[in-house]
C-alpha cells in the first residue's frame, strides 16, 4: 500500500467526479434544466482540474467528451414523465411491446410491420399500456401531422415493396424501369442532345 500511496489520490479524485455525476443524473423529481446546470458545472470543473488526476486526465477528457456528445438528448427523461431513463428501461419497454404483439398476433417472432410502421405502432402500443386512450384524445390529434405520418409510412412501405420486387426478379424489374423510361420520353430528349 505504501508503495502505491501516491497513485491513490488521483484515483479518489477521478472516482469522486464520476460518482458525483452519477448522483446528479440519478436525482428524482428534478427538472432537466437543474440537472443540466449541475452536470455542466461538474464537467467544467473536471476539465479545469484535470491535471490534478495525473495519468487519468485522458480518461477524464474522454468522460467529458462523451458526456458533451450526448448533451442534446441527455435530459429529455427529466422533462418527460414516464420516459425510460436508462438503456435497460428502454430495452424493457421495446421487449414488452414485442411480447404483447406476439401474443396478440400469435406470431413467434416480431411482426415485420413493426419495422415499417414502428413510428406509429410502437408509440401507440406503449401509450395504451400507460393509460386508456379515449375518443377525446383522438379528436384532439393534429390532422396535418397525422396525414404527414401516414404519407411517410406509406413511402417506407412502398420502398420495401420495390426492394422485394427487385430481389424476386431483377431482370423483370429492370426491364419495367427501362420501359417506363422509354415511355416518358426522357431518354429520347437526352439522346437527341
Amino acid at each position: 500500500m505504501e508503495a502505491t500511496a501516491d497513485l491513490w489520490a488521483p484515483v479518489r479524485t477521478a472516482f469522486g467526479w464520476v460518482h458525483q455525476a452519477a448522483h446528479i443524473l440519478g436525482l428524482e423529481d428534478t427538472p432537466g434544466a437543474v440537472i443540466r446546470t449541475k452536470l455542466g458545472g461538474l464537467l467544467g470543473a473536471m476539465r479545469r482540474h484535470r491535471k490534478g488526476v495525473g495519468d487519468l486526465a485522458t480518461g477524464v477528457d474522454h468522460f467529458v467528451k462523451v458526456s458533451r456528445s450526448y448533451w442534446p438528448n441527455l435530459f429529455a427523461c427529466y422533462d418527460t414523465p414516464d420516459l425510460p431513463r436508462t438503456n435497460n428501461d428502454l430495452e424493457q419497454a421495446f421487449g414488452s411491446h414485442r411480447y404483447h404483439e406476439r401474443r396478440a398476433t400469435g406470431r413467434k417472432v416480431a411482426s415485420p410491420a413493426l419495422v415499417v410502421r414502428g413510428a406509429a405502432r410502437l408509440v401507440a402500443g406503449l401509450a395504451t399500456r400507460r393509460r386508456e386512450i379515449t375518443a377525446a384524445d383522438l379528436a384532439g390529434a393534429d390532422r396535418d401531422r397525422w396525414q404527414q405520418l401516414r404519407a411517410e409510412l406509406e413511402e417506407r412501405r412502398q420502398r420495401r415493396v420495390e426492394r422485394r420486387r427487385f430481389r424476386r426478379d431483377p431482370e423483370e424489374y429492370l426491364k419495367t424501369l427501362e420501359d417506363k423510361l422509354l415511355q416518358s420520353g426522357l431518354l429520347s430528349s437526352v439522346l437527341s442532345n
